[in-house]
């Protein structure tokens, strides 16, 4: 499979000027990647954005909420967000380019959490961090101005296993409620022998290497196939509907197109995008036409789950 001709143009930038993780401590890593953070001069407009610190299982938790520049009604829906960057780094800063653009393209207020990180935080605590989060929503809907029965749960990347797995939290403790997952590129499950990741193990951006280093930072080996870290291996019936994109050339597509798979198996509502010439981190990546492709067509599907009539 090929990448997209705008992808192929910048691919060996993106090769070279990404840090090799798998060399590094946790720490080491994250200063690296901050240090990569360009911050654009002129942000996407939204109505609000607020920091605050809630209360989390084990520690307080930062968030950044966004308001929409337009809303479909008095209360809109809330996306609770966990960021990519295997467990280990990203930040608040890292996605507020996605998250001010999911609020605006889905109309919704988006709660993007500064959960806690590995390899200092092991598993399964920054899922427990989303999930508290999730709840916290849910109890401050109407002080938030949004829709307790309209919570979503979202994350790229491993933000997008932390979203599947509060899905299954939330099932397992009878809530809260949730009416949508949104998993873009999700980790799902700790098989480093897939298809996509013999044929992209190397040279497309996120190589196989950095993939097993960042599991091994977050979760020891025997507990990998739990389903709380692998949700390909959970129960999946009765979970909310669910938006997942992948990408053709990223070693993460089998995993996500089997969950996809797994769960319309299940009798869950599945919309699977599958954009066969891109990289995984494809959709925070504005430059490229085929991420702002995704992102229109990801916000219209929530939109269509949330609010079917409008």
């Amino acid at each position: 499979m090929s990448v997209d001709a705008e992808v192929a143009a910048i691919l060996d930038a993106l090769n070279a000027g990404f840090p090799k993780v798998e060399t590094m401590t946790g720490a080491q890593a994250r200063a690296a990647i901050r240090a990569r953070l360009v911050v654009p001069d002129q942000p996407e407009p939204v109505a609000e954005v607020a920091e605050r610190v809630l209360p989390g299982p084990g520690s307080d938790l930062p968030v950044r909420i966004y308001r929409p520049v337009a809303t479909s009604g008095a209360e809109a829906p809330i996306v609770v967000f966990a960021h990519g960057g295997g467990f280990v780094f990203c930040d608040l800063d890292t996605h507020d380019g996605i998250c001010r653009a999911m609020a605006n393209g889905v109309g919704a207020i988006v709660i993007s959490v500064d959960y806690r990180l590995a390899p200092e935080t092991r598993w399964p605590a920054a899922a427990e961090d989303v999930y508290a989060v999730v709840a916290w929503a849910a109890d401050h809907a109407a002080e938030l101005g949004g829709d307790a029965g309209r919570i979503v749960v979202a994350g790229d990347s491993a933000g997008g296993n932390l979203a599947a797995v509060t899905a299954l939290i939330a099932r397992e403790r009878g809530g809260p409620a949730l009416a949508a997952q949104l998993l873009l590129y999700p980790v799902i499950a700790a098989d480093f022998e897939t298809d996509s990741y013999r044929e992209f193990a190397t040279g497309h951006f996120n190589t196989r290497a950095a993939m097993q280093w960042y599991w091994d930072q977050y979760v020891a080996v025997e507990d990998r196939d739990h389903p709380h870290a692998s949700p390909l291996r959970a129960e999946l019936a009765g979970l909310p509907p669910a938006v997942v994109v992948t990408a053709g050339c990223d070693p993460l597509r089998s995993e996500g197109d089997a969950f996809a798979d797994a769960l319309a198996a299940e009798g869950v509502r599945v919309n699977h995008r599958r954009y066969d010439g891109a990289i995984h981190g494809f959709m925070t990546m504005g430059m490229l036409a085929l991420a702002r492709t995704a992102q229109k067509q990801a916000w219209a599907d929530m939109r269509e789950i949330l609010d079917p009539a409008r």
